[in-house]
């Protein structure tokens, strides 16, 4: 919305500064830093009054979570809504990508929240059926696989850029829908198996918004794409104040989430921002470095299905419990040991991910 405040620029004075993207990212980071900040504890104390016993703990889970019990949950919702006031003050909202990313988001979120919704009101830890959750999650990828193949240049649509590899792509035709699909549905999937500790998911979802929002800057500057040998998509580059306030809004749900936690992310917060990871993804074609940069994710969501796959066969379990980070708990981790190491884990993977558009 403040971009609009260059029409006032005549090349020239402070308004100019709105043209430029380094300087609107930086914007909507501390918008929504402040956000979180001035809203989070009335936030919480809502979510307390409204909830009553809080979020549900399983009784088959580590022992350390019973004392967890009452704390509230939906607390994505401080993170979505400092992400949505940033984003719509600081972004281009004639840019396509914005929306596609903006309605994955939030459609996840919907998603989240239904399922938070039943948990809190009916105190167990179902919620909305497994299929319910894939089958809406599929259509809306599918809708934003599609559109984001229209806002591509002709001459990509259906690419996917090769990490590593200068100049080269795979071209999957009409294969990419589905191909783009499975991303989104599988990054939302997997943060929200790995949010199951106290800032577990949200400071690697950080992590990995910085090294897309980086990628979404670099891919949007022909002279960047040029210099490094990667695809250039025009427009891409305003994703980069997306990642930027999501950056913020997390480290202000953060400074809540911290151990002992004062509200949980729930599946509202952990799907609704693993779709905007895989919707960045898509739109910057940068879908095999989300795998690299997302990769403590997609370990997390393999530990679930080798566990569920071997015990069906066996009766046996690979893992004493799965996501893996609860089968560390149960070899004696602490819950800080695990929650720290996963994030310098995090950390070098993103490093390897950024690595990938200079190491060609």
């Amino acid at each position: 919305m403040l971009y609009w405040l260059t029409d006032l620029s005549d090349g020239g004075g402070v308004f100019n500064l709105f043209r430029y993207i380094t300087f609107r990212a930086g914007g909507a980071f501390f918008t929504a830093l402040l956000f979180g900040f001035l809203f989070g504890p009335w936030f919480i104390r809502t979510l307390r009054m409204r909830q009553g016993k809080g979020q549900p703990i399983r009784d088959d889970g580590p022992a350390g979570h019973i004392a967890k019990a009452g704390t509230p949950t939906m607390g994505g919702l401080l993170i979505l809504a400092a992400l949505l006031v940033s984003t719509l003050l600081w972004a281009r909202l004639s840019n396509g990508y914005i929306w596609v990313v903006l309605a994955v988001t939030y459609g996840y979120a919907a998603i989240g929240f239904a399922d938070d919704y039943a948990k809190v009101s009916k105190q167990n830890t179902k919620g909305v059926s497994g299929r319910m959750r894939l089958g809406l999650g599929f259509l809306l990828a599918c809708l934003a696989a599609i559109a984001t193949w229209y806002l591509h240049p002709s001459e990509l649509a259906g690419h996917v850029e090769i990490p590593f590899v200068k100049s080269v792509v795979l071209n999957l035709g009409y294969f990419y829908i589905p191909f783009a699909m499975f991303v989104i549905v599988g990054s939302a999937n997997a943060v929200n198996l790995t949010d199951g500790l106290d800032g577990l998911a949200i400071m690697p979802v950080m992590i990995a918004a910085g090294t897309l929002g980086a990628i979404a800057y670099v891919v949007g500057r022909t002279d960047f794409t040029e210099y490094l040998g990667v695809q250039f998509v025009p427009g891409t580059g305003e994703l980069a104040i997306f990642a930027a306030a999501l950056i913020g809004g997390g480290l202000g749900f953060l400074w809540y989430n911290a151990p002992p936690a004062a509200v949980f992310m729930g599946d509202t917060g952990s799907l609704a921002l693993g779709g905007a990871l895989g919707a960045i993804a898509v739109c910057t074609q940068h879908e095999i470095v989300l795998g690299i940069v997302g990769g403590l994710f997609v370990v997390e969501a393999l530990s679930v299905i080798i566990q569920v796959a071997y015990f069906k066969r066996t009766g046996k379990r690979v893992f004493l419990m799965a996501p893996i980070h609860h089968h560390f708990e149960k070899k004696g981790w602490s819950e800080p040991q695990i929650v720290i190491r996963f994030w310098i884990i995090s950390l070098i993977l993103a490093l390897i991910g950024l690595a990938t558009l200079k190491i060609r």
